[in-house]
């Protein structure tokens, strides 16, 4: 523990000042409700490809016609909506304004009807608005137990012994960045990708600032009977937990100290857009988003504090596919709502690390959502305990550098993302399903109450050792066996992190492949094409044929995506590889698809 010698000494000269800051941060600690309208849908027709899909970027932004527009301003007529044609986002759907909030309800039936009339169109959903996942506070507590107590701690300092993270971008999708002293030198290029100015409010749209005005709300501007609130610094919070500087005299320590932070914009006034952070999503792990600069720092870990109801939708979790199949591992708030996971987006969504929240106890703090879904817990404070971080003293416009102490999932979500940035600077070789299965089995054991709380709380010393030592062993490798162009003759997989070595044989070529998932697991596939120009695409089924989900990714990149089985019987998965372009046949058409669960 010789690391924490030299931290403690700085934070016990800060209890006295963390002390005197709170009071004036507690406007901002308020606890954020789900949003139940939105003034935009999202629609994906189905001959718009994501960006980058190689050779067909013209086809991203497919031009509406008159026809189409007209399919959908019929529909709008049956609900009263004018629909008017916004932005493309990056997984190739298209945003459309209403004309006013409606209510989430009234928008899905208007997405269903708008697909009903025209069958061009994939997908269409409600542009859901997601809100950070701080709750409120009162006593707080001027040491940062949730890294060194044994009971209820992350077990963090004889981690920093092994690594602090050097070398690794965390991307913080949230509300933005101040500039503070604990912060100095962890902050690079981020990007505001909030759309509309009045959640923005900055005066403008998406642009390369990503520092935070703040997010303060007038009493009913966020609908009727919503309160009026301080602005939360919620981004700088979050930023602080994951990297701030220590060793410095100064402050607070950061759980990957010597990681960098990227700061994306995505939470303004009233919260922010489900495309919006879509698209932060893709750019943030190194994605082609229109209209945006590429990122110079691709993140390897991107932090999620923030979340809204319902299930997860099609644009994130495309999103999270692109994401996880560039290499990046996803870390989402469980939600701060006492109930089930599975209502609470993008938490639900296949592939991400879901975090609940305990308190010093160890048990489950009293907000923490929890659920099947939930994949590990990790200390976001509860009861007279909070996680202390970098904050700014404004209650509305920015002021001064200050800290205070939040509790919820969205403080214990940095405190995993962290963690996972020890585990890739101390083996930069770690795909984001090796990350998850470490940081589920290395979890200890809940000292308190914790159901649905997934596999434990997070061990930052356990996680790291398993980094740094563990060889996994290869699973089995076969051959694709023909014919397997049906799900009738699917071929059977019954070993887990079994890898296929198969063929496109041609371009009309499809292969299917079947796992019969046990309840309670996820099923993660990765196709590799064995060229750089080959490009096929991946696609999974549920035993009825429905599709669940797809990566359709450009020439030579990788497509992954994950399917979880909530229910309490095996479920039956149908995997399948469909030729897209490039070689074809036995010398150029190879592909690799691993099968994991």
């Amino acid at each position: 523990m010789k690391q924490s010698h030299s931290i403690h000494p700085a934070m016990l000269k800060m209890c006295a000042a963390i002390s005197l800051a709170f009071a004036a941060s507690v406007a901002g600690a308020a606890e954020q409700k789900f949003i139940l309208e939105t003034d935009r849908i999202i629609v994906k027709y189905k001959d718009a490809l994501p960006a980058g899909k190689t050779g067909n970027l013209a086809k991203m932004a497919v031009p509406m016609g008159a026809d189409r527009k007209a399919k959908l301003d019929r529909a709008g007529q049956e609900f009263g909506m004018l629909v008017s044609e916004s932005h493309d986002i990056a997984t190739g759907a298209k945003v459309f304004k209403l004309n006013g909030r409606k209510a989430l309800k009234d928008v899905q039936k208007l997405a269903a009807e708008m697909m009903a009339r025209d069958p061009s169109i994939e997908y269409a959903e409600p542009d859901r608005i997601m809100t950070h996942m701080a709750t409120a506070n009162d006593p707080y507590y001027a040491q940062q137990w949730h890294y060194t107590d044994t009971t209820g701690g992350l077990r963090l300092p004889t981690a920093w012994d092994k690594s602090t993270g050097s070398g690794v971008i965390v991307a913080v999708i949230d509300t933005g960045y101040r500039p503070h002293a604990d912060l100095s030198g962890q902050i690079l290029a981020g990007y505001d990708f909030i759309s509309t100015a009045a959640i923005g409010n900055d005066g403008n749209g998406r642009d390369s600032d990503a520092s935070d005005p703040g997010d303060w709300v007038a009493a009913n501007e966020c609908g009727a009977g919503r309160p009026a609130s301080g602005s939360s610094w919620h981004g700088t919070h979050v930023a602080g937990t994951v990297a701030a500087k220590t060793n410095n005299s100064l402050g607070v320590a950061g759980v990957a100290y010597n990681a960098k932070i990227v700061p994306v914009r995505v939470l303004g006034k009233c919260g922010g857009y489900t495309s919006d952070i879509a698209d932060a999503i893709t750019w943030s792990s190194g994605g082609t988003v229109s209209g945006v600069p590429a990122n110079a720092n691709k993140a390897k870990v991107l932090n999620l504090s923030l979340g809204g109801g319902g299930a997860c939708d099609t644009t994130t979790q495309n999103a999270i596919n692109g994401a996880r199949s560039r290499g990046s591992v996803v870390v989402v708030a469980a939600g701060n709502d006492n109930m089930n996971v599975s209502n609470a987006s993008p938490a639900n969504c296949s592939g991400v690390i879901a975090v609940a929240a305990t308190g010093k106890t160890g048990g489950r703090a009293s907000y923490s959502n929890y659920g099947t879904l939930v994949d590990v817990a990790a200390p976001g404070g509860d009861g007279s305990f909070s996680v202390i971080s970098t904050l700014n003293s404004g209650t509305s416009s920015p002021g001064s550098d200050n800290y205070a102490g939040y509790q919820g999932t969205s403080m214990a979500t940095p405190h995993v993302a962290g963690v996972a940035a020890l585990m890739f600077a101390a083996k930069s070789t770690l795909t984001p399903d090796q990350v998850e299965s470490m940081l589920k089995s290395s979890a200890r054991a809940f000292p308190a109450t914790c159901s649905g709380c997934g596999t434990g709380i997070v061990d930052a010393t356990a996680a790291v050792n398993a980094a740094l030592g563990t060889v996994i062993p290869p699973g089995p490798t076969i051959t694709e066996v023909e014919s397997n162009n049906t799900t009738g003759t699917a071929s059977l997989i019954s070993t887990s992190g079994t890898t296929v070595n198969g063929t496109m044989a041609s371009t009309t070529d499809t292969d299917y492949y079947r796992v019969d998932l046990p309840a309670g697991k996820t099923l993660a596939s990765v196709l590799t094409p064995g060229s750089g120009t080959a490009d096929y695409d991946l696609f999974v089924y549920n035993s009825a044929g429905t599709q669940l989900g797809k990566s359709e990714n450009g020439a030579g990149a990788v497509d992954s995506f994950s399917s979880a089985n909530t229910g309490s019987t095996t479920s039956t998965r149908y995997v399948r590889v469909v030729y897209y372009s490039g070689g074809t046949g036995a010398t150029n058409g190879k592909y690799t698809l691993k099968l994991t669960w």
